[in-house]
Protein backbone atom coordinates (compact mmCIF):
# COMPACT_ATOMS: atom_id res chain seq x y z
CA UNK A 1 0.00 0.00 0.00
CA UNK A 2 1.51 3.30 -1.08
CA UNK A 3 1.73 6.47 0.98
CA UNK A 4 -1.29 8.16 -0.59
CA UNK A 5 -3.50 5.16 0.12
CA UNK A 6 -2.34 5.05 3.76
CA UNK A 7 -3.07 8.75 4.19
CA UNK A 8 -6.52 8.32 2.63
CA UNK A 9 -7.41 5.43 4.94
CA UNK A 10 -6.02 7.25 7.98
CA UNK A 11 -7.97 10.42 7.24
CA UNK A 12 -11.11 8.37 6.72
CA UNK A 13 -10.79 6.74 10.13
CA UNK A 14 -9.88 10.02 11.82
CA UNK A 15 -12.95 11.63 10.29
CA UNK A 16 -15.15 8.79 11.51
CA UNK A 17 -13.64 9.05 14.99
CA UNK A 18 -14.22 12.81 15.15
CA UNK A 19 -17.81 12.40 13.96
CA UNK A 20 -18.40 9.68 16.56
CA UNK A 21 -17.00 11.88 19.36
CA UNK A 22 -19.14 14.86 18.39
CA UNK A 23 -22.18 12.60 18.02
CA UNK A 24 -21.60 11.20 21.51
CA UNK A 25 -21.21 14.69 22.98
CA UNK A 26 -24.43 15.80 21.30
CA UNK A 27 -26.63 12.76 21.92
CA UNK A 28 -25.54 11.69 25.40
CA UNK A 29 -27.08 14.63 27.38
CA UNK A 30 -30.44 14.08 25.68
CA UNK A 31 -30.21 10.31 26.25
CA UNK A 32 -29.42 10.76 29.96
CA UNK A 33 -32.26 13.27 30.28
CA UNK A 34 -34.60 10.72 28.70
CA UNK A 35 -33.38 7.98 31.04
CA UNK A 36 -33.94 10.14 34.11
CA UNK A 37 -37.46 11.04 32.95
CA UNK A 38 -38.64 7.40 32.87
CA UNK A 39 -37.14 6.28 36.20
CA UNK A 40 -38.94 6.37 39.53
CA UNK A 41 -37.42 8.89 41.91
CA UNK A 42 -36.73 6.10 44.44
CA UNK A 43 -34.60 4.15 41.98
CA UNK A 44 -32.85 7.31 40.89
CA UNK A 45 -31.79 8.10 44.45
CA UNK A 46 -30.41 4.57 44.89
CA UNK A 47 -28.49 4.51 41.59
CA UNK A 48 -28.25 7.99 40.01
CA UNK A 49 -25.54 7.00 37.54
CA UNK A 50 -27.39 4.17 35.80
CA UNK A 51 -27.43 4.62 32.03
CA UNK A 52 -29.63 1.62 31.23
CA UNK A 53 -33.14 1.22 32.63
CA UNK A 54 -34.77 -2.18 32.93
CA UNK A 55 -38.33 -2.67 31.74
CA UNK A 56 -39.39 -3.22 35.33
CA UNK A 57 -38.25 0.27 36.28
CA UNK A 58 -39.81 2.15 33.38
CA UNK A 59 -42.57 4.54 34.34
CA UNK A 60 -44.54 7.22 32.51
CA UNK A 61 -45.95 8.68 35.70
CA UNK A 62 -43.58 11.63 35.38
CA UNK A 63 -45.00 12.54 31.97
CA UNK A 64 -48.53 12.13 33.27
CA UNK A 65 -47.75 14.57 36.08
CA UNK A 66 -46.12 17.05 33.71
CA UNK A 67 -48.96 17.02 31.19
CA UNK A 68 -51.84 16.87 33.68
CA UNK A 69 -53.71 20.11 34.35
CA UNK A 70 -52.77 22.04 37.47
CA UNK A 71 -56.33 21.68 38.79
CA UNK A 72 -55.81 17.90 38.75
CA UNK A 73 -52.49 18.10 40.59
CA UNK A 74 -50.22 18.21 37.55
CA UNK A 75 -47.90 20.80 36.06
CA UNK A 76 -50.18 21.92 33.21
CA UNK A 77 -47.70 21.43 30.36
CA UNK A 78 -50.43 20.66 27.83
CA UNK A 79 -51.57 24.27 28.18
CA UNK A 80 -47.98 25.48 27.90
CA UNK A 81 -47.45 23.39 24.75
CA UNK A 82 -50.60 24.83 23.20
CA UNK A 83 -49.51 28.38 24.00
CA UNK A 84 -45.98 27.82 22.67
CA UNK A 85 -47.34 26.18 19.53
CA UNK A 86 -49.73 29.05 18.82
CA UNK A 87 -47.07 31.68 19.42
CA UNK A 88 -44.35 29.89 17.44
CA UNK A 89 -46.56 29.10 14.43
CA UNK A 90 -48.07 32.60 14.34
CA UNK A 91 -44.67 34.28 14.65
CA UNK A 92 -43.18 32.06 11.94
CA UNK A 93 -46.02 32.56 9.45
CA UNK A 94 -46.25 36.33 9.97
CA UNK A 95 -42.47 36.71 9.78
CA UNK A 96 -42.34 34.86 6.46
CA UNK A 97 -45.25 36.87 5.06
CA UNK A 98 -43.24 40.04 5.61
CA UNK A 99 -39.72 38.68 5.07
CA UNK A 100 -40.30 37.04 1.67
CA UNK A 101 -41.46 40.15 -0.23
CA UNK A 102 -39.01 42.31 1.72
CA UNK A 103 -36.06 40.07 0.91
CA UNK A 104 -37.09 39.87 -2.74
CA UNK A 105 -37.34 43.65 -2.96
CA UNK A 106 -33.89 44.13 -1.47
CA UNK A 107 -32.40 41.48 -3.77
CA UNK A 108 -33.97 42.63 -7.03
CA UNK A 109 -35.02 46.29 -6.82
CA UNK A 110 -32.63 49.22 -7.03
CA UNK A 111 -33.16 52.04 -4.54
CA UNK A 112 -31.17 54.56 -2.51
CA UNK A 113 -29.39 52.99 0.48
CA UNK A 114 -29.75 49.43 -0.78
CA UNK A 115 -26.16 48.54 0.09
CA UNK A 116 -26.63 49.70 3.68
CA UNK A 117 -29.71 47.54 4.24
CA UNK A 118 -27.68 44.50 5.31
CA UNK A 119 -25.91 46.49 7.99
CA UNK A 120 -29.16 47.97 9.27
CA UNK A 121 -30.78 44.56 9.51
CA UNK A 122 -27.87 42.96 11.35
CA UNK A 123 -27.31 46.03 13.56
CA UNK A 124 -30.37 44.94 15.53
CA UNK A 125 -28.34 42.05 16.93
CA UNK A 126 -25.53 44.30 18.16
CA UNK A 127 -27.65 45.11 21.22
CA UNK A 128 -28.35 42.57 23.98
CA UNK A 129 -31.96 41.48 24.32
CA UNK A 130 -32.24 43.06 27.76
CA UNK A 131 -31.50 46.50 26.25
CA UNK A 132 -34.58 46.44 24.02
CA UNK A 133 -36.64 44.41 26.49
CA UNK A 134 -37.24 47.37 28.80
CA UNK A 135 -38.52 49.78 26.08
CA UNK A 136 -40.70 47.03 24.61
CA UNK A 137 -42.08 46.25 28.05
CA UNK A 138 -43.04 49.90 28.60
CA UNK A 139 -44.56 50.33 25.14
CA UNK A 140 -46.55 47.11 25.24
CA UNK A 141 -47.77 47.83 28.76
CA UNK A 142 -49.12 51.21 27.69
CA UNK A 143 -50.69 49.64 24.60
CA UNK A 144 -52.42 47.01 26.72
CA UNK A 145 -50.61 44.11 25.04
CA UNK A 146 -48.59 42.90 28.02
CA UNK A 147 -49.89 39.57 29.20
CA UNK A 148 -51.27 38.60 25.79
CA UNK A 149 -49.95 35.99 23.40
CA UNK A 150 -50.49 38.37 20.50
CA UNK A 151 -48.11 40.87 22.07
CA UNK A 152 -45.52 38.12 22.50
CA UNK A 153 -45.92 37.19 18.81
CA UNK A 154 -45.17 40.80 17.83
CA UNK A 155 -42.04 40.78 19.97
CA UNK A 156 -40.80 37.57 18.35
CA UNK A 157 -41.47 38.98 14.88
CA UNK A 158 -39.32 41.99 15.72
CA UNK A 159 -36.54 39.62 16.78
CA UNK A 160 -36.63 37.21 13.84
CA UNK A 161 -37.63 39.48 10.94
CA UNK A 162 -34.24 41.20 10.32
CA UNK A 163 -32.19 38.01 10.07
CA UNK A 164 -34.98 36.31 8.09
CA UNK A 165 -34.86 39.09 5.48
CA UNK A 166 -31.06 38.91 5.41
CA UNK A 167 -31.00 35.13 4.90
CA UNK A 168 -33.72 35.11 2.24
CA UNK A 169 -32.16 38.06 0.43
CA UNK A 170 -28.89 36.20 0.04
CA UNK A 171 -30.72 33.22 -1.43
CA UNK A 172 -32.83 35.27 -3.84
CA UNK A 173 -29.61 36.78 -5.17
CA UNK A 174 -28.38 33.30 -6.18
CA UNK A 175 -31.41 32.72 -8.44
CA UNK A 176 -30.43 33.62 -12.02
CA UNK A 177 -32.06 36.81 -13.21
CA UNK A 178 -32.39 35.22 -16.66
CA UNK A 179 -35.11 32.90 -15.34
CA UNK A 180 -37.21 35.86 -14.22
CA UNK A 181 -36.52 37.70 -17.46
CA UNK A 182 -37.74 34.69 -19.43
CA UNK A 183 -40.94 34.62 -17.39
CA UNK A 184 -41.38 38.37 -17.99
CA UNK A 185 -41.00 37.85 -21.74
CA UNK A 186 -43.74 35.22 -21.55
CA UNK A 187 -46.03 37.89 -20.10
CA UNK A 188 -45.76 37.23 -16.36
CA UNK A 189 -45.99 40.21 -14.03
CA UNK A 190 -43.81 40.83 -10.99
CA UNK A 191 -46.14 38.94 -8.62
CA UNK A 192 -46.44 36.09 -11.10
CA UNK A 193 -42.67 35.85 -11.39
CA UNK A 194 -42.34 35.71 -7.61
CA UNK A 195 -45.05 33.07 -7.23
CA UNK A 196 -44.13 30.82 -10.17
CA UNK A 197 -40.36 31.20 -10.43
CA UNK A 198 -38.68 32.70 -7.38
CA UNK A 199 -40.65 31.06 -4.57
CA UNK A 200 -40.35 27.46 -5.87
CA UNK A 201 -36.59 27.89 -6.27
CA UNK A 202 -36.26 29.58 -2.88
CA UNK A 203 -38.26 26.87 -1.09
CA UNK A 204 -35.20 25.29 0.63
CA UNK A 205 -34.16 28.65 2.05
CA UNK A 206 -37.72 29.48 3.11
CA UNK A 207 -37.93 26.17 4.97
CA UNK A 208 -34.61 26.80 6.71
CA UNK A 209 -35.70 30.29 7.77
CA UNK A 210 -39.07 28.96 8.95
CA UNK A 211 -37.31 26.35 11.10
CA UNK A 212 -35.02 29.02 12.55
CA UNK A 213 -37.95 31.33 13.37
CA UNK A 214 -39.94 28.50 14.94
CA UNK A 215 -37.03 27.40 17.12
CA UNK A 216 -36.44 30.96 18.34
CA UNK A 217 -40.11 31.44 19.24
CA UNK A 218 -40.44 28.01 20.85
CA UNK A 219 -37.34 28.22 23.06
CA UNK A 220 -37.32 31.94 23.93
CA UNK A 221 -37.53 32.71 27.66
CA UNK A 222 -36.69 36.34 28.50
CA UNK A 223 -39.57 38.09 26.74
CA UNK A 224 -42.02 35.35 27.75
CA UNK A 225 -41.03 35.98 31.35
CA UNK A 226 -41.41 39.75 31.07
CA UNK A 227 -44.76 39.70 29.27
CA UNK A 228 -46.51 36.66 30.75
CA UNK A 229 -45.17 36.23 34.28
CA UNK A 230 -48.47 37.32 35.87
CA UNK A 231 -50.61 35.21 33.48
CA UNK A 232 -49.92 31.54 34.34
CA UNK A 233 -52.64 30.30 31.97
CA UNK A 234 -50.72 31.89 29.06
CA UNK A 235 -47.25 30.66 29.92
CA UNK A 236 -45.09 29.03 27.27
CA UNK A 237 -43.19 25.76 27.69
CA UNK A 238 -39.88 27.43 28.49
CA UNK A 239 -41.53 29.52 31.19
CA UNK A 240 -43.25 26.47 32.65
CA UNK A 241 -39.98 24.56 32.68
CA UNK A 242 -38.30 27.33 34.64
CA UNK A 243 -41.08 26.96 37.22
CA UNK A 244 -40.25 23.27 37.55
CA UNK A 245 -36.52 24.04 37.89
CA UNK A 246 -37.19 26.51 40.69
CA UNK A 247 -39.59 24.20 42.53
CA UNK A 248 -38.00 22.65 45.62
CA UNK A 249 -40.70 19.96 45.93
CA UNK A 250 -40.61 18.96 42.24
CA UNK A 251 -38.70 15.69 41.70
CA UNK A 252 -35.85 15.88 39.22
CA UNK A 253 -37.45 13.08 37.22
CA UNK A 254 -40.46 15.33 36.61
CA UNK A 255 -38.11 18.17 35.65
CA UNK A 256 -36.39 15.91 33.11
CA UNK A 257 -39.77 14.88 31.72
CA UNK A 258 -40.60 18.55 31.23
CA UNK A 259 -37.24 19.06 29.50
CA UNK A 260 -38.01 16.20 27.11
CA UNK A 261 -41.41 17.72 26.36
CA UNK A 262 -39.68 21.01 25.56
CA UNK A 263 -36.95 19.47 23.41
CA UNK A 264 -38.70 16.65 21.57
CA UNK A 265 -40.91 18.75 19.22
CA UNK A 266 -37.87 20.68 17.98
CA UNK A 267 -35.91 17.46 17.40
CA UNK A 268 -38.80 15.90 15.46
CA UNK A 269 -39.34 19.08 13.47
CA UNK A 270 -35.65 19.32 12.64
CA UNK A 271 -35.39 15.78 11.24
CA UNK A 272 -38.65 16.16 9.32
CA UNK A 273 -37.50 19.49 7.90
CA UNK A 274 -34.11 18.03 7.01
CA UNK A 275 -35.78 15.47 4.76
CA UNK A 276 -38.04 18.10 3.19
CA UNK A 277 -35.09 20.45 2.80
CA UNK A 278 -33.18 17.84 0.80
CA UNK A 279 -36.20 17.28 -1.45
CA UNK A 280 -36.54 21.03 -1.94
CA UNK A 281 -32.90 21.39 -2.94
CA UNK A 282 -33.23 18.55 -5.46
CA UNK A 283 -36.42 19.92 -7.02
CA UNK A 284 -34.91 23.39 -7.16
CA UNK A 285 -31.88 22.06 -9.02
CA UNK A 286 -34.13 20.30 -11.51
CA UNK A 287 -36.15 23.43 -12.11
CA UNK A 288 -32.99 25.51 -12.58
Amino acid sequence: MDRDAVETVSLRWVRRLVIAVFLLITVFPFYYMLVLSVRPIERLLLDPGALVVGFGELTLATYAEVLKATDDGGQGFLTFIRNSGLVAVAATVLTLLVAIPGAYAVARLRFFGRRQVDFLFLAVYLFPSIVIAIPLFVVFTRAGLRGSLFGLVLVYISQTLPVSVYMLKNYFETIPVSLEESAAIDGAGRLGIIRRVSLPLALPSIMAVALYDFMIAWNEFLFALLFLVDKPNRWTVSLGLSLLADGVEVPKTVLMAGSVVLTLPIVILFFASERLLTEGLTSGAEKG
